[in-house]
This record gives C-alpha cells, sequence and structure tokens, in this order.
C-alpha cells in the first residue's frame, strides 16, 4: 500500500479522529472508505481490471490460433 500525506484544518482532523473512534476504525481506514465511497458515486474511476470491463470482448475475434509463435506471420512486424 502506497503512502499520501495531506493537510486538514484542525477542525476537520478532529472530526475526522471523533469518526474514526465512533466507527473503531483507524483515521486512515476511515479516509481510504471515504475516497472509494466519492470515486464510485460519482463515477470518476471504472471498477474492475481491463478484462472486467472488456469481458464481452474477449475471445470474440476469429482468426489464426499461432499469432504469438508463428514466424511466418511476425514476418516485417514493428517495422
Amino acid at each position: 500500500m502506497k503512502t499520501l500525506s495531506l493537510k486538514l484544518p484542525e477542525t476537520l482532523l478532529a472530526r475526522l479522529a471523533y469518526a474514526a473512534r465512533e466507527r473503531g476504525e483507524s483515521r486512515s481506514a476511515l479516509v481510504r472508505d471515504a475516497i472509494e465511497t466519492f470515486i464510485t458515486k460519482n463515477n470518476h474511476a471504472p471498477k474492475g481490471s481491463c478484462l472486467d470491463i472488456a469481458k464481452d470482448l474477449a475471445g470474440c475475434v476469429n482468426g489464426p490460433a499461432d499469432l504469438s509463435f508463428s514466424k511466418k506471420r511476425m514476418r516485417g512486424y514493428g517495422q
């Protein structure tokens, strides 16, 4: 897990500490939950992996099965 530092006004820090005590959680856990709720509620970021987002497209293309290792098919690739 990465670390994030931020500055809070003393009144907000006190409210955060109180809310964390009331929930029996750390301030960090409460802030993580608040950020996750904000992002999810406002649709700021997709949830899930790339595969989760595009799972309906996985395997929908027909083509040769040897594309990743066929020297004949790879000739000239990237030039």
